[in-house]
């Protein structure tokens, strides 16, 4: 039976999230190795509402920020040689990647 890495990618920068995404893609093509994903996974969403005066007083008015952190789902068969590949991959500071054998 083969083993399974789930690998879940997050980022607030989908960008850079979908060029990481593309690299394991042609890492499985290359190699021939079975992949599924990425599933995108529901994006969340952290809002600031912000009052505009520092004082307080005036009229309530407000600035909303709001920072999304968008999440990838891949599923790969866990060769050894395609996970060193995977190990070298050059990934940019704004990505988290977490690899989970199963």
């Amino acid at each position: 039976m083969a083993r399974k890495a789930r690998i879940r990618l997050t980022s607030t920068d989908y960008k850079k999230l979908e060029e990481v995404c593309g690299e394991l893609r042609a890492i499985a093509e290359k190699t021939g190795v079975k992949m599924t994903g990425p599933v995108p996974l529901p994006t969340k969403r952290l809002r600031v509402p912000v009052l505009k005066t520092p004082c307080g007083e005036g009229t309530q008015t407000w600035d909303r920020w709001e920072m999304r952190i968008h999440k990838r789902l891949i599923d790969i068969d866990a060769e050894e040689r395609i996970m060193r590949r995977i190990m070298r991959i050059r990934v940019p500071e704004e990505v988290f990647v977490s690899i989970e054998l199963m």
